[in-house]
């Protein structure tokens, strides 16, 4: 019996002691269990919202390429966002949105439309009679870079098809809500095609009516030719261009009115001058270089390095700073270009190189009133065939600088609004169907292009924000009065 209880004592002890071990293994595999599946679950989480932020388009280029029609280096964009940004600023920053309010009753009586307001109605006219469809809509999508959908006057939707250019994409969208916000309540549904790359694609021959028995793609972009059914929008750089340090149309053109000012024109340099790039594809640019002799051809032609500009702070190419000359000339680069305006600004004459390429207010450009026409076949002999004539008549030719600047300024940031304002409000009567964004397009608002946007895209985004007009937009005289115009000026040729 004594040999007996020990075993019974060391049995009856031995539970306990092994019931403690048990419970400490099984807390520590518990543990070590519940901290691996919350690791993996965060996992999950983080490769969950990587996988969805790198599905995500957004307006400034992410997980886009560059268009197959006009590539570019997309390592030029700089994009470093990480994903939970990308998250917020595309599915969290439009949900507070304010109502839109319709224009007040007591607004000021709207004025007339400039004279160029009307290439509305030719730029509509291939859909005049068959109206908009979506088939239409699908074949232009084919040459899109993205679709915008507006619905109520105060909702934009964007379906990203590809990446464009630098900033053009973002700053092309801004303008688009700030449209909504200066004229609310006012802006009807539409469903629309944006190509914002430089060359037309619409070409009219291909696409001709006639022999294909329906209506050509309507396909918006910057610019188009006569040859092209594209329609004209203003260009992303009337709300600044961060790239070149281009601020808003209404601040750069006051800077650059008060820099042509400096000088009085008899002081100024009495050549012509041109300076930007001349490597992008542009022939006229490469034979612009060739004329760079102020004693033989009468011109100065400078090489913009946009690179070296930009390492310098951009100290070199103020356009306040170009209104030196007497003449400025203005050469297409791979399409039309921005330049344009600028040059204009500057009060001096400018000399326009024939241009194939017309956007939305250069319809409105006469010459030999606020422009002098250079001739492309016999480029460096006209330039100096201009400069002596305007040197030799001084006072005829200060008018036409001052023209031409004065037509700058009428193109203030008001008429670019109603000129937007009236292309949508036109093109929005063609179509036949009821506008509705695709399921893969997403809400942007003005939050969600600020959250995305660098410190110096978010500055020029700012100062161009808009807010209601205390006007109504300016009258558009109708197409009838329009096609009576036409008609008239039909017969005018006719007689001559």
């Amino acid at each position: 019996m004594s040999s007996a209880i020990p075993i019974r004592r060391s049995g009856l002890g031995s539970h306990p002691l092994h019931f403690r071990l048990g419970s400490a293994s099984i807390s520590a595999f518990t543990l070590i269990t519940l901290l691996s599946a919350v690791l993996l679950f965060f996992l999950f989480i983080h490769m969950a919202i990587n996988g969805i932020a790198s599905r995500t388009r957004t307006i400034a280029g992410h997980n886009l390429e560059a268009t197959p029609w006009h590539p570019f280096n997309l390592h030029d964009r700089h994009l470093e966002a990480s994903a939970s940004l990308i998250l917020r600023c595309s599915y969290l920053s439009c949900l507070r949105r304010s109502h839109a309010s319709k224009i007040s009753s007591h607004s000021s009586p709207p004025s007339a439309c400039p004279a160029f307001f009307r290439s509305i109605h030719s730029d509509l006219e291939p859909w005049r009679r068959s109206g908009i469809s979506r088939a239409a809509l699908a074949e232009a999508g084919k040459r899109a870079a993205m679709r915008v959908v507006i619905l109520g006057s105060n909702r934009l939707y964007i379906d990203l098809y590809y990446s464009c250019v630098q900033s053009r994409a973002m700053f092309t969208v801004w303008g688009l809500l700030q449209l909504l916000e200066r004229y609310p309540g006012m802006v009807p549904d539409i469903d629309l095609v944006f190509d914002c790359m430089d060359r037309p694609a619409i070409n009219r021959t291909e696409y001709d009516p006639t022999a294909t028995g329906k209506p050509p793609p309507p396909l918006f972009r910057y610019c188009t030719t006569k040859e092209h059914f594209d329609i004209p929008f203003p260009d992303w750089s009337f709300w600044g261009w961060s790239e070149v340090n281009i601020k808003p149309w209404d601040e750069q053109f006051r800077e650059i009115k008060h820099g042509s000012q400096v000088l009085p024109w008899k002081m100024k340099e009495d050549i012509a001058y041109w300076k930007g790039n001349p490597d992008v594809q542009s022939q006229i640019r490469m034979e612009l270089l060739k004329c760079n002799d102020t004693k033989q051809w009468k011109a100065q032609i400078m090489h913009q390095d946009w690179v070296k500009e930009s390492n310098s702070g951009f100290k070199n190419s103020k356009l306040s700073d170009q209104c030196k000359h007497r003449y400025e000339i203005y050469a297409e680069g791979f399409a039309w270009s921005v330049s344009l305006k600028y040059i204009l600004s500057c009060g001096s004459v400018s000399l326009i190189i024939d241009p194939q390429y017309e956007d939305f207010f250069s319809r409105g450009l006469i010459a030999s009133e606020n422009y002098i026409p250079i001739n492309c076949t016999s480029l460096c002999p006209s330039i100096m065939s201009a400069v002596d004539w305007g040197n030799n008549h001084p006072s005829i030719a200060e008018a036409i600088g001052i023209k031409g600047q004065r037509l700058m300024e009428d193109l203030s940031m008001d008429r670019v609004y109603d000129y937007m304002f009236h292309l949508i409000m036109e093109y929005s009567k063609l179509q036949d169907f009821k506008p509705a964004p695709p399921p893969s397009a997403l809400e942007v608002c003005m939050n969600a292009i600020l959250c995305l946007a660098d410190q110096k895209q978010r500055e020029l985004l700012e100062k161009s924000s808009s807010s209601p007009s205390t006007t109504a937009p300016c009258i558009l005289s109708h197409v009838e009065d329009y096609n009576g115009a036409k008609d008239r000026v039909l017969e005018k040729m006719e007689q001559k």
